[in-house]
């Protein structure tokens, strides 16, 4: 946020923080939200280079395009355990796994 912007927001009684902030969560719990957000991210991208739909990816994991779409977009119901296994179905390899459990999300 620009801080001209901030200022003015920051005049007006608003706060500005972030989501850890915001729902009081702690560094533990934010990792693992961020985790979580990055490897849901990295399933998109690979599902569209691989140039799959959620319907195809739901028939190779035997679910539904629903379910699929809960998982691209990090919803809280869906395991880390379905978020790798989708990763490792489309292809991923274990290099890929560690490179995106390490490398921190862009802000």
């Amino acid at each position: 946020m620009r801080r001209e912007k901030k200022k003015r927001l920051t005049a007006k009684g608003w706060k500005i923080g972030n989501t850890k902030d915001f729902l009081g969560l702690s560094e533990e719990e934010s990792a693992y939200i961020e985790l979580k957000i990055r490897l849901a991210e990295a399933l998109r991208q690979l599902r569209q280079e691989k140039g799959l739909s959620q319907v195809d990816l739901a028939a190779k994991l035997r679910s539904s395009q629903s379910r699929i779409a809960k998982v691209e977009a990090g919803d809280p119901s869906v395991s880390l355990d379905l978020l790798i296994r989708s990763l490792i179905t489309l292809g991923a390899s274990d290099r890929e796994l560690s490179k995106i459990i390490a490398t921190p999300r862009a802000a």
